[in-house]
Formats: structure tokens, sequence, C-alpha cells
């Protein structure tokens, strides 16, 4: 009678295994994408912090005028790690066009922080407007990334929109 019970046992554990088996693989599966994502978020995180702090030391810079050269240069740095884009863009699909970049600027009357205007008062240091408090570099409409598991319907692309504010030092 010992011996039927420990032939039954036998069986239950392939049973159980086969059963468990599959889940285990796409928690694994789960896993590894919850990585990439993750490592997607902080590449571009790096990126935006990578123009916010070229821009936050450059002379001279028209934030007004998105063509600036300083501002481009900035955001090649940031997408390839040179400033005149000889190099392969770090993170697949990610463009210059994507990437904003804003200067914003201490009121102390209304004790707020906002946006600088591009008149004769707003951040253009070459024109005599003064200089920015804050650069902001974000990417607005955010990154697509397609979470990829196996055996489950696929699922909405995932938005990822890193913003960055560094304070500005140049003039």
């Amino acid at each position: 009678m010992t011996r039927k019970l420990a032939g039954n046992r036998r069986g239950n554990v392939v049973l159980e295994s086969a059963m468990l088996i599959p889940m285990i693989v796409l928690l694994i599966v789960g896993m590894a994408q919850i990585g990439k994502i993750t490592y997607t978020y902080y590449t571009l995180r790096k990126t935006v912090y990578s123009i916010a702090s070229y821009l936050s030391n450059q002379q001279g810079v028209n934030f007004c005028d998105p063509n600036d050269p300083a501002v481009a240069a900035a955001v090649a740095f940031g997408l390839t790690g040179t400033t005149d884009n000889s190099q392969p863009v770090f993170v697949g699909g990610l463009r210059p066009d994507m990437i904003q970049v804003t200067a914003q600027r201490y009121d102390p009357v209304a004790q707020t922080l906002g946006p600088c205007s591009c008149d004769v008062t707003g951040c253009d240091a070459a024109a005599g407007g003064g200089s920015p408090n804050y650069i902001v570099v974000s990417i607005p409409n955010g990154y697509q990334i397609q979470p990829r598991i196996p055996l489950v319907p696929s699922m909405d692309p995932i938005l990822l929109k890193p913003v960055v504010k560094v304070p500005y030092g140049g003039t």
C-alpha cells in the first residue's frame, strides 16, 4: 500500500511542475522586460541631463531660437556624445526634434518660476535680456517603448517622459 502512494506522489510532482514552469518563464521574461524599460528610462534621463548640463555652462545662448548653434550642439552631444553628430545615437529612435529645451527665470515679485519670454526682457543674453535661472530639458511627447512578453496579448506602448531642470551658470 505504501508503494502505491509513493508512485502517485511522483506523478503529482510532474503534473505540478508542468503547470508551474510556464508561469515561472513568464515571470522571468516579464522581469527582463521591466529591466529593459528601466534601463531605457535611465538612458533617456542621462541624455536629457547631459543636454541640460552642457547648456548650463555655455555663454551667450539664445534660448528663444531653437536653431541656436549652442542648443543644436548640446542636443547632438546628448544624443551621440559628440557635438557634430559624427557618432550613432545612444538610444535608437530618439531624434533631435523630440527634445525640448526651455529656459526659466524666477520672478521675485510674484515668487514664481516660469518660462522666459522672448521679448527684450527675455532670456536672450546676447540681446541684453539677461540670463535664465534654470534650463529645463524634456521629451514632452515621450519616447515609446513596446514591452514584449510571449503568450501575452500585445500591450500598449509605454511612454517615457524624462524631465531635467538644472541651474544656469552661463551668461
